[in-house]
């Protein structure tokens, strides 16, 4: 498996203990920067109010399966540490500038490698039973 590293999220927090456990509730303001080379892949993402980012949470511990504090399996909570630390957030978009999108909600710490970016589709997305 490889993966490849499109760009870099930017916020202010500096470590672990800064960056709050839910973005989409702390209302932060970060930059979302695409490597040049994939700048091409943002065309037309400033249709979209809000955006889902899939990251490498690269300050985390990968041997953790169980979380003692919640007496649950990794896999039954959204603690960064796990196996493979794959972070998921759902953004709003700011504004859009070249290769860089300002974006409302990021929890990530900065210098975050990004994976990926989805235009977050609320009729496939937000599942009502």
């Amino acid at each position: 498996m490889i993966l490849k590293q499109i760009g870099v999220i930017k916020s202010r927090f500096k470590d672990l203990n800064e960056a709050p456990r839910q973005g989409t509730l702390s209302g932060e303001i970060g930059e979302v920067v695409v490597f040049e080379e994939y700048a091409e892949g943002l065309k037309g993402i400033e249709n979209y109010r809000y955006l889902i980012l899939l990251y490498w949470m690269h300050l985390s511990n990968r041997e953790v399966l169980f979380v003692k504090e919640r007496n649950r399996g990794v896999f039954a909570t959204r603690s960064p540490n796990r196996p493979n630390p794959i972070g998921f957030s759902v953004v709003k978009l700011v504004n859009v500038n070249g290769n860089v999108l300002t974006v409302k909600g990021v929890d990530a710490i900065d210098g975050t490698p990004l994976l990926d970016i989805k235009p977050y589709y609320p009729e496939v997305d937000c599942i009502r039973d």
